[in-house]
């Protein structure tokens, strides 16, 4: 029996097969009920005790021999069976892949810091999840103001401090007050939060960018000449500006920014409301209060604040008299800026 299973390895050892028929056919031969190796291991049981040990492990390396020469069988078989030749026809030409296009308020904003960079501006970010003091206490907002209604907030927590989706970006230039060196010169452009009902006009999701100066002896007319080049690299050489005064906490004095309708060029239009105006921003000296809230000295350093919508200037930009559709990611409208941006 022991010559027997030793001239079946050597014939294993030797075996080949064309095709996965072929592999079937010796694996009955081999492995079936009734196959070469079955029997064998059906004569196994009338071995004698003291022979046992030593035909039972040739025995086990003749199956094991068999199985792994039929798996090899059987893969070599499945690769001869793949084509040699490409699936693919690679002379055909390509499918067409339609390019994409930035987004128009990523553009716009990336345009506004483009300009105040040329000024000197260093762009700075800040969380849009904080709290209280930043994004009130600190800019002259006292619990129970009358202004923090001009703001509906969404409030994560309640307490002391409470933590909250900030309404304006006006946070990060409280942090830079609080963290860098003066002269501070910063652009803060970023995404901001308000409980406001959705319209044409206005969104509960927007983009603002806000600028900051600080330094000794800075004056209104440095800011209104920074919002009159701006005006003038956004919307062309002869667009003019108008200050007209407002409030905000934490300004003093404050105005509203308008820039010379670009559509009419001042005569008055349906976009301008037949005013030849359109507002921009809003901007101002930078509140005494909040200088000293932020630990800088009032008395030796000045400064001016301002911001703007990003959509507002994108809509005046591109005369897109509806809000939502910047939020919408329809194809439709999207597509119609592949050619400006």
């Amino acid at each position: 029996m022991k010559e027997k299973i030793e001239k079946l390895l050597t014939q294993i050892e030797s075996l080949k097969a064309q095709g996965e028929q072929e592999v079937e056919e010796i694996r009955i031969k081999l492995l079936g009920k009734k196959g070469v190796v079955t029997q064998l291991f059906e004569e196994f049981r009338e071995v004698l005790p003291e022979q046992k040990r030593e035909l039972g492990q040739v025995l086990n390396k003749l199956k094991v021999a068999a199985t792994q020469k039929i798996e090899e069988l059987k893969e070599s078989a499945q690769a001869n069976m793949q084509p040699t030749h490409s699936l693919y026809d690679l002379t055909k030409p390509g499918d067409v892949v339609e390019l994409g296009a930035r987004h128009p308020i990523s553009v716009t904003m990336d345009q506004i810091v483009s300009i105040y960079n040329k000024f000197g501006y260093t762009v700075a970010k800040g969380p849009e999840i904080e709290d209280d003091w930043h994004v009130f206490g600190s800019l002259n907002f006292p619990p129970e103001h009358p202004a923090r209604d001009m703001q509906d907030t969404f409030f994560i927590t309640h307490g002391e401090n409470p933590v909250l989706l900030r309404t304006h970006t006006s946070s990060v230039q409280v942090r830079a007050m609080e963290n860098m060196p003066l002269p501070i010169r910063i652009i803060c452009p970023g995404r901001v939060f308000r409980n406001e009902a959705i319209s044409a006009r206005a969104h509960c999701i927007f983009h603002q960018v806000e600028g900051l100066y600080i330094d000794k002896d800075v004056s209104f007319a440095d800011l209104k000449q920074a919002v009159l080049l701006f005006a003038r690299e956004m919307f062309g050489s002869n667009a003019q500006i108008r200050l007209r005064p407002s409030y905000f906490p934490f300004t003093e004095p404050s105005a509203e920014v308008d820039v010379s309708c670009n559509i009419c060029k001042g005569a008055g239009c349906n976009v301008c409301k037949g005013t030849g105006w359109l507002e921009i921003m809003g901007c101002g000296m930078v509140d005494p209060a909040v200088l000293e809230a932020n630990g800088i000295d009032s008395k030796v350093y000045s400064g001016f604040a301002f911001g703007m919508g990003v959509e507002r200037i994108a809509m005046l930009k591109w005369q897109v008299k509806d809000l939502r559709h910047y939020f919408e990611n329809d194809i439709r409208f999207l597509k119609q800026f592949q050619t400006v941006i």
